[in-house]
This record gives structure tokens, C-alpha cells and sequence, in this order.
């Protein structure tokens, strides 16, 4: 996509004119122009000599924003060098010209309206001799409306090239409203001087109460304050891409090979050098860790505040700041391919091209000015049938060439596509065009990938179970000091949750042996230990009728029971599971809120796939599906709708290039990017309702300053022409068009003030409060602890303290969940803690359980009413007692 830089545009007409003279050119496939950032985006293979001809031949200036060699060669040059011609692009060049223009004008129109109107309404003194010779008076006035005219000559100019070009735009009005009033007067002047040369001095004063020099100067100064207004909030309107092309640092210390440390411009780092970034000071360039740890505040890019640890071998982006130790990063991605400058690209082309909405306002921004002009001959032809004077029906005619507004109509839809990209970008969430921005508030079915989406990706120890005549840190220590020679990706997840829990160092082991698709083996001290599948297990160890049945039992959840057995004794049993993200059921609710389907699409087997479809709480699974089948599975349900597919992997790039709107979370694989409409820096499902309901709100706002832009031509017009009885001042109708598009850009503006507020910050408060409780409560058993008899009765007494404080959070509204304390006798340690709190967890309507051994209870937190009777079973289940439930 080639861009270009037009000058000479001022309403929605000129832009229509631009995009009809481009788009006959062979060889275009497509253009946009963009009123906001007067700008031209052209996609085919038109050369820019023929493009740049077609616009002059307009009446418009174009040329093609400059490429050098850096811009060809990434590794040559930096974001901040890249992006220097847009950010000149968007710089406010309008506004201090504007200002100067305003002033001047000011200054002569305060004379002017002095010595014109203030004798007459305020007696204000005048000059000797202007009251005397209305001639004299009337000169002044001319001069002076000249000199302001001239100060404001862009009109004129820009309003006459239109004309002669056959399209007429703003600047025509405003110019044909003024030099009419001009005229009508200096005509009034002349007709004055015969009749002061006859000493006619009646039709001298007629005369002189009939001129209009006053209004024809302030027309074109009340446009230049409209002017002024809309360019101060248009150029509020592209902050957030200005804010993003700021945050790259200009320069980086980079390590030489013999150790040294130089500053040097980051347009000058290549792939492969070794940065050095110090604590608060901004990565230059994407790289990875190779010395150090840190944290990292990522913010710029994901508009997550909370920073994220980091440590050798993870990866850094550019823009984001380094709030903790010393690391040196090895340079991975600079210039046009770092993420930040992908960021600033995607929002930057996403303003440049149009939305679907746009098409109402460009057909009717094409015949707007003719039809106005048309209107204003018409209202003047009619008032004089009517028998109305020439000053009347002037004045009239004039009054609807300078209250019509298609700039209104031209800026409706750019500016809330412009605000509405750059409030994404702050939080993550990026439109890659302007179509993306607006159709993802119109899907009606949202489709999740499983794996990495709506689940964490990484499989998670989620249950052990050992054996009756073997303990949990038993077979825990074998299973972990058998699978640390594997790599298979459970094998991980067993080794990292004993490294978590773990008591005593490893068991040394010889002749590990790995069975692929059953097992792995290994001798030790005490026999042979083995692992694997059930069926493999089954196979080299006894496993009891019970086993086979609590193993059939974790897979019908979702889980992957891993078997460990010494020779023939089994050990017991590991489960193993990609679990959901935390957010992952509330995100899923809220889309369903918003009145969504919601559905997940899966290569997993229907079992696996079901299971965490009910967790997570879709309204249908589709599972088994090969890539095909899901770019046919999306290509079914868009039969019925428009339909969003969100994923993060190569498989699943068909369907979201297939979806009406695709969208790649946390950032995903390349592939998965480049098939994207819409990319979530984040790897949360909630950006997904956030970035449905951002394009909601767009569309409003889009709806919102179409519907003002619209109404108030409608409304206005008909004023202008006195068919109400209202005979407006040309004046008066230069101020409403002055403010009309002053009023869209300020509406579109509020989309900054959106509140992504979620419930999670009511939540982790309300999860302080009860471990608090919780600790309060141990903590008093412990000081008893001494007297068993003692320690019954203070522990009675604790929990029901517990309650009370509860219920007084309750009343006070702080917790708004329904909470139950669960009695437990049997629990000895933090492993049974872990097994009973897991295994609550895991019940459909429990949002979170916090279980102490110590005071022997577990208080849960429900998002839904669930049974004693499934509580309690829940517990039972892992040899745990229950004694007592209270709500």
C-alpha cells in the first residue's frame, strides 16, 4: 500500500472528489482518502506519477511520502527513524496558521463592527465626519472587510479551484456566501455614491442601512474559528498514535566485543547485538534475555500496569521499561519489525482506510455542495417571486450557502475510527483496518479455539492420588525422579510440581529407558519404576477394579491420568490437565451477556473437549476437527450470522482468514497474526469482550455524529431559508457551521473516557478479606493449641466468628458471592490442603476455595448456589471427612 500526502482538502466533498479521480486510474485496485490525516492510501500497480497527476488534475496537491534506503533495509533503521514522516504527517500544522489567520481577523472585524454598528446600538463615538457622510462610512467598511478577506484568501482560492474543477467543496460555500454579501454591498456603495451626487440623501441613508460588508467579513472569521476548533480536537483525535511513536528511546548502549559499553542511535542496532538496559530505563528493541533477571512494565503494549518477571531466555519488546535489575539482551527484531512498530503501523493503517459507514456519508458528501448551491439560487428566485426585496433575498440565499456543513458529514466516521483505534492500542487491542473496527461490534457468534485460548496451553498437575498403602510425597518423589528424564511436555508438569512442593531431593536412578505412546522405565535402589497410560501400566503392575474406574473418571473430566508403579505394586495416580485460564469462564460469561453464541472449536478428542466446554461454560462444543474442519465448521455457522474466530495457532489460520472478523490472541504465531483482523496483545479471553464491546461503543459514536451531521443540515437549511418565519443573519449561520464540526470531533472524543472495569479487582479484594479471616483464625487455634479440650472450643468459636465477619461483609456489599464453610477432620499438611482445595475447585459454581489444616476448614466462595451434599462428596472423595457445613 502506497500513501500519499494531499493538500487543498476542507470537506467530505473534496475528499469524494480525490477518491473518484484515483479510483479511475488502471491499474487501482482500491484508495482511500482520509479527511483526519489528509492523507491517500492506494492499493495496485498505478504508478505514483499517474497518481499524483489525477489528484492535481482535481484541484488538489499530492505527493508521495518519501522511501529511503533505511525504510527498505529494516536492520538499518529504527522505529523512531521509520516513523519520523508519519509523525510529521500527523503533526498540527494547521493550527498555529489557523491562530495567526483568527487573530488578523479578530483585529479588523473589532473596527469593523465598531464603527459600522456601534454608534447605531450603543452610541459608541466615531471618527468626524462619518456620521455626516454615509459614503465615507461605507468605504471603511469595504476596506476593512477587504483587508479581512484577503487575510482569509485560502477560502477564495481553495472555493474557485473547486468550482472550475466541477467540484465544488466548503470552501466554495463559504467563499460564494462572502464575496455575495461583498458584492451585494459594494453594488449598495455604488448605487449610494449616485445618490449622494444627486443630494439624495434619503435613498443615501436607504441604502447605507442595507449593506452587508460586516457579515461578508464575518463569515470568513467565524469559519476560521470552526477551522481552529475542529483542528485542535482533530489533532486530539490521533494522540494515542503520537503517544505510541514517542515511546521508543532515540538511543541504546549496546556491549562491543571486547566488553565495552557505546551509546549509539537506535536506528543502528542490527540483529544479533547485545543491549544493555538498566533499571528505568526503556527497552530499545525487541531481544531476549542472555544475562540477568528483571521485571519488565509492559504497559505501552498490552496496557497491563501489574510488571512482568523476567529472567534469561524470555523476550523483551521495544517501548517497554525495565523497572527491576541489570540485563543485556541479545537483538532479535528492530526497525519495521519490532512490535511496536507493528502496533504503530496496524493503527495507523487502520485510520487510513475507511469503514462501511463511511460509504453514506461519501454519496451523499458527493452532492451535497451542488445540491446546496442549487438550494441557495432557488431560495433567492423565490423570495423575489414572493416579492421580497434584493437585500432580503440575498441575505437568504447567503445564509444557506454558509450554514451547510459537509465537513460534519466528511469527519463523522474518521474521527471515531481514529479515537476508537488508539484507545485499542492503549489496552492491547488492535484493528488492523477501519472494516475490522466496525464489524466486530456486529458478529452475532463468537468461536474460541481451546487450546492456548480459552486454556492456558500448558498441561498442570491437577490431582494425585496415591495409592492405600502409599503416601501423596511417596509418589509424588518417584513419579518426579522418573519423569526428569523425559521431555515430554506432562513428564514437565509432574517435575515442576514436585520442584513446587517438594520435600526431600530426587531418587537416583539408572538405565532410564522411554516407551514412546506408553511409558518410560528406570531402575532404582528399591526395583524398577514405571510409568505411563493405564493401558501400559496395566500391562507391567496390578491395578485394582477401583483404579480402572477413578482413571476412566479423571478422563471423563478432562484430565490425563498418569499411572507409577514399583515392579507390580501400583504407586497411584498422577492427573494431569490443560486447565482454564482464570479468566476464561467469566470472559465466556460476559460474551454470552452481551448476547452472543459462544463456541468452542477443537482438534481434541469429544471427551476432553466436553469436559472443559462445561467448565468453561460454552453453549456448544465442536470437537475432533482438523484445521480444514474448522475453516469448514466456521464457513457452516456464518450460514446463520456473522461469526468471530479467535485463536492463536497455525491450525487455526484458515478459520480465522474464513471468519468474518479473526482474531489472534496473544499475539500468537505469525501465521496466526498475518490471517487476523484483529490482534490481542494480551493472552486474555476478557480483551475479547473488551474489543467487541469497544467496537460497539465506535459504531454508536459513528451513529451518533452521522445522525448530528445529518440533522443538523436538515434542521438548519430549512431555517436558513426562512421557511419557518425566521429570518437568520448570515452571521449567525457562519457561527452554526463553525461549530457543527467542532461538535462531531468533540463526541468522538468521548471514547477516551470508556471504562473497561471488570469485577476483577472486586474479586481479589474480596479474596484478601476471607485469607485474612483465615489467617486469624489459625493463628488464634495455634496460641490454644495446648488443651485439646480448649482447642475444640476455640475453634468452634473461630468459625463462628468467621461467619459473622462474613456475613457483616456481606451486609456491607463487599462480597457479593455466596461463601459456605466446610468442616474438615483429616487433613494433616499443605499437600491435603492443596489435594481438598483442587478438588473443590473443580465443581461446577465454586469460584475459589481457601482450605487450612490447621483450623480444619475450608470456606469456599460459590458463583452459584451448590449442594452440601455435592460439597461434601467433592471431599469424601479424596478420604477427607466432613463434619459440619454452614452457609
Amino acid at each position: 500500500m502506497d500513501k500519499y500526502s494531499i493538500t487543498g482538502m476542507s470537506c467530505a466533498a473534496c475528499q469524494a472528489r480525490v477518491e473518484k479521480a484515483v479510483s479511475k486510474l488502471p491499474g487501482v485496485d482500491s484508495c482511500a482518502v482520509s479527511l483526519l490525516t489528509n492523507t491517500l492510501s492506494v492499493e495496485g500497480k498505478a504508478g505514483s506519477r499517474e497518481i499524483i497527476s489525477a489528484v492535481e488534475a482535481a484541484g488538489y496537491g499530492a505527493e508521495l511520502r518519501t522511501k529511503s534506503d533505511r525504510e527498505s533495509n529494516p536492520s538499518l533503521r529504527g522505529v523512531t527513524d521509520i516513523y519520523a514522516e508519519e509523525e510529521e504527517a500527523l503533526r498540527d500544522k494547521e493550527t498555529p496558521v489557523l491562530k495567526r489567520r483568527l487573530i488578523s481577523s479578530v483585529v479588523f472585524l473589532i473596527i469593523l463592527m465598531y464603527i459600522s454598528m456601534g454608534h447605531m446600538m450603543w452610541g459608541w463615538p466615531v471618527p468626524s465626519g462619518f456620521m455626516e457622510n454615509h459614503v465615507v462610512l461605507a468605504t471603511v467598511e469595504m476596506l476593512l472587510a477587504l483587508i479581512i478577506m484577503f487575510i482569509n484568501k485560502k477560502f477564495f482560492i481553495s472555493g474557485t479551484k473547486g468550482l472550475l474543477h466541477g467540484a465544488p467543496n466548503m470552501d466554495t460555500l463559504v467563499a460564494m456566501g462572502s464575496v455575495a454579501s461583498f458584492g451585494y454591498s459594494l453594488v449598495e456603495l455604488f448605487l449610494m455614491m449616485d445618490a449622494q451626487g444627486r443630494m439624495d440623501m434619503d435613498t443615501v441613508h436607504h441604502y447605507g442601512m442595507n449593506l452587508y460588508f460586516e457579515s461578508a467579513a464575518m463569515i470568513v472569521t467565524l469559519i476560521t474559528v470552526g477551522k481552529l476548533l475542529e483542528a485542535i480536537s482533530k489533532g486530539k483525535t490521533t494522540s494515542a498514535l503520537k503517544s505510541l511513536m514517542k515511546l521508543a528511546p532515540e538511543t541504546a548502549v549496546v556491549k562491543t566485543e571486547d566488553g565495552a559499553e557505546k551509546e549509539i542511535p537506535v536506528g543502528e542496532l542490527s540483529v544479533g547485538d547485545i543491549f544493555i538496559v538498566r533499571p528505568g530505563e526503556n527497552v530499545p528493541v525487541d531481544g531476549e534475555i542472555v544475562f540477568g533477571m528483571t521485571a519488565v512494565n509492559e504497559a505501552a503494549l498490552t496496557g497491563e500496569s501489574i510488571p512482568v518477571d523476567k529472567e534469561v531466555g524470555d523476550m523483551v519488546s521495544a517501548a517497554t521499561v525495565n523497572t527491576g535489575g541489570y540485563i543485556e539482551c541479545r537483538a532479535t527484531r528492530v526497525g519495521r519489525d519490532t512490535t511496536l512498530s507493528k502496533i504503530i503501523q496496524m493503527v495507523s493503517d487502520a485510520s487510513a482506510t475507511k469503514a462501511p459507514l463511511a460509504r453514506i456519508a461519501d454519496k451523499v458528501s458527493g452532492i451535497f455542495v451542488p445540491a446546496v448551491i442549487a438550494i441557495a439560487i432557488i431560495t433567492f428566485a423565490g423570495w423575489m417571486i414572493a416579492g421580497r426585496d434584493v437585500g432580503f433575498s440575498i441575505a437568504r440565499a447567503i445564509s444557506v450557502l454558509v450554514i451547510s456543513c459537509p465537513c460534519a458529514l466528511g469527519l463523522a466516521t474518521p474521527v471515531a475510527i481514529m479515537v476508537g483505534s488508539g484507545v485499542g492500542a492503549k489496552r492491547g487491542i488492535l484493528y488492523k483496518t477501519a472494516e475490522a473496527l466496525e464489524e466486530t461490534g456486529r458478529i452475532n457468534t463468537v468461536v474460541l479455539d481451546k487450546t492456548g485460548t480459552i486454556t492456558k496451553g500448558e498441561p498442570e498437575v491437577t490431582d494425585v492420588i496415591p495409592d492405600a498403602h502409599e503416601s501423596a510425597e511417596g509418589l509424588l518423589l518417584y513419579a518426579a525422579s522418573l519423569e526428569r528424564f523425559s521431555e515430554h511436555p506432562l513428564a514437565k508438569a509432574v517435575v515442576e510440581f514436585y520442584d513446587n512442593n517438594k520435600t526431600q531431593d530426587m531418587l537416583s536412578l539408572s538405565d532410564f529407558k522411554a516407551l514412546p505412546g506408553n511409558g518410560i522405565k528406570a531402575e532404582s535402589d528399591k526395583g524398577v519404576i514405571y510409568g505411563g497410560s493405564f493401558s501400559y501400566i496395566s500391562t507391567v503392575a496390578d491395578v485394582s477394579k477401583e483404579d480402572t474406574a477413578l482413571c476412566e473418571k479423571l478422563s471423563s473430566e478432562g484430565k490425563t491420568p498418569l499411572l507409577f508403579s514399583l515392579e507390580r505394586k501400583l504407586l497411584g495416580i498422577i492427573a494431569v490437565a490443560d486447565t482454564l485460564k482464570e479468566d476464561s469462564p467469566y470472559a465466556i460469561s460476559s460474551l454470552k451477556k452481551m448476547g452472543l453464541k459462544v463456541i468452542m472449536l477443537t482438534g481434541d478428542n469429544e471427551r476432553t473437549a466436553k469436559a472443559i466446554g462445561e467448565k468453561a461454560g460454552v453453549d456448544e462444543v465442536i470437537a475432533g476437527v482438523l484445521p480444514e474442519g474448522k475453516e469448514q465448521a466456521v464457513r457452516d455457522l456464518m450460514e446463520t450470522g456473522k461469526v468471530m474466530m479467535v485463536g492463536d495457532g497455525i491450525n487455526d489460520a484458515p478459520a480465522l482468514t474464513r471468519a468474518d472478523i479473526g482474531v489472534a490472541i496473544g499475539a500468537g504465531a505469525d501465521v496466526a497474526v498475518d490471517a487476523a483482523d484483529v490482534i490481542l496483545m494480551k493472552n486474555s479471553l476478557m480483551d475479547v469482550v473488551r474489543g467487541i464491546y469497544l467496537s460497539r461503543r465506535t459504531i454508536r459514536n459513528i451513529h451518533e455524529n452521522l445522525f448530528w451531521a445529518f440533522i443538523y443540515n436538515i434542521i438548519c437549511i430549512p431555517m436558513a431559508i426562512g421557511l419557518f418565519g425566521f429570518s437568520m443573519k448570515p452571521m449567525f449561520g457562519a457561527a452554526a457551521m463553525s461549530l457543527s464540526s467542532f461538535c462531531v470531533c468533540m463526541n468522538a472524543l468521548r471514547l477516551n473516557l470508556i471504562n473497561f472495569k471488570d469485577d476483577s479487582e472486586e474479586r481479589e479484594s474480596a479474596d484478601k478479606k476471607t485469607e485474612k479471616i483465615q489467617e486469624d483464625i489459625e493463628e488464634s487455634i495455634k496460641e490454644d493449641s495446648k488443651e485439646d479440650k480448649k482447642e475444640e472450643i476455640e475453634k468452634t468459636e473461630e468459625i463462628e466468628k468467621t461467619e459473622e465477619i462474613k456475613e457483616n461483609i456481606l451486609e456491607s456489599g463487599d462480597i457479593k458471592k455466596m461463601t459456605k464453610t466446610i468442616v474438615i477432620t483429616g487433613m494433616m499438611c499443605g499437600h491435603c490442603e492443596a489435594t481438598v482445595k483442587k478438588a473443590l475447585e473443580a465443581l461446577d459454581g465454586v469460584e475459589s476455595a481457601e482450605v487450612s489444616h490447621v483450623a480444619g476448614t475450608a470456606i469456599v466462595t460459590l458463583s452459584r448456589d451448590v449442594s452440601d451434599e455435592v460439597l461434601a462428596k467433592a471431599v469424601t472423595d479424596k478420604d477427607y471427612e466432613v463434619t459440619e457445613i454452614k452457609a
